[in-house]
């Protein structure tokens, strides 16, 4: 037996989501960190308003996407952790691996801010790509296209049903065209992130990362760009400095929860994707959501 704490990435926030964690211990005075670091308002930003700075004040805007499910995220796991509660392994999808880092103390939460700030002005500026969704597809001829198609590559590898593909936006259309699938999804994103087209944002993010002390984490982490539990500091670095160009390999990352004994998957922040794709791959497994006060029970 054993619990999975699991957050989720860019796609899951909307507005409103806020709302659902202002009554959290500290959430005021996170938001007003956060927002002094990116002088605009997040809080406004997440419940429609204006930002009422010189930033972007959609929050679909990736740099607002992932501070702002960063603070969510974060303080629901500091009320879990208050409140004694405690997971067997953590994991994330893209911008929540950084959120796992935190719950398992491997940087504190000043630390987390600043490289998500960096993490997601880096991505933003690094557009002129495109990513598309396919459902329902075939394996072995998915592999076979991506192997033979220049300039796309697989972003997310989510289920045995579902992947994200990423890359020049020509190749991307040629591929999800020749794919026999029962849908192919044309993301609103703006660039072609976890592909091997973010190979300068993610060279920036690595120089980044070398001047922050990573301290091994309290309880096994699974990362995107190598789904085996680890610890150790210099290793979740040096996975994190890959996850750009190597993508999200989720379906491994739930088949080694699996193999570890998961039972129970708990998604910390809005939505419930991660849980929907558990409970279509992991055999037995429950799932549960916490979004916000009423979930901690507060």
């Amino acid at each position: 037996m054993g619990i999975a704490w699991v957050f989720p990435g860019q796609g899951s926030q909307k507005v409103g989501m806020a709302d659902q964690v202002l009554n959290v211990s500290g959430a005021n005075e996170r938001f007003a960190l956060a927002s002094e670091l990116l002088g605009r308002d997040l809080l406004a930003i997440c419940q429609g308003q204006t930002g009422g700075g010189n930033g972007p004040d959609d929050l679909n805007d990736t740099r607002n996407t992932q501070p702002a499910l960063f603070v969510v995220e974060s303080l629901l796991v500091d009320n879990l952790l208050k409140q004694g509660r405690e997971a067997s392994v953590v994991a994330g999808h893209s911008l929540g691996e950084l959120v796992a880092l935190y719950a398992a103390g491997v940087f504190d939460l000043q630390t987390g801010l600043s490289l998500m700030k960096t993490r997601s002005e880096l991505m933003a500026d690094a557009g002129g790509g495109a990513m598309t969704a396919v459902i329902g597809f075939d394996r072995s001829q998915l592999d076979d296209l991506v192997a033979s198609t220049e300039g796309v590559s697989i972003a997310n590898d989510n289920s045995d049903a579902q992947v994200v593909i990423s890359g020049q936006p020509a190749a991307v259309e040629q591929l999800s065209g020749a794919l026999r699938c029962k849908r192919a999804i044309p993301l609103a994103v703006s660039g072609a992130f976890h592909s091997p087209f973010m190979a300068d944002a993610a060279a920036r993010f690595s120089d980044v990362l070398d001047a922050v002390t990573f301290r091994d984490a309290r309880i096994p982490l699974l990362s995107n760009s190598d789904p085996t539990a680890t610890t150790k500091a210099e290793n979740l670095k040096q996975r994190l400095k890959q996850q750009m160009t190597t993508g999200v390999r989720w379906r491994e990352t739930m088949a080694a929860m699996a193999d570890r004994g998961i039972d129970t998957l708990v998604e910390i922040g809005p939505g419930n994707v991660l849980s929907g794709l558990a409970k279509r791959s992991m055999e037995g497994v429950t799932t549960a959501q916490i979004a916000g006060a009423g979930d901690l029970g507060l």
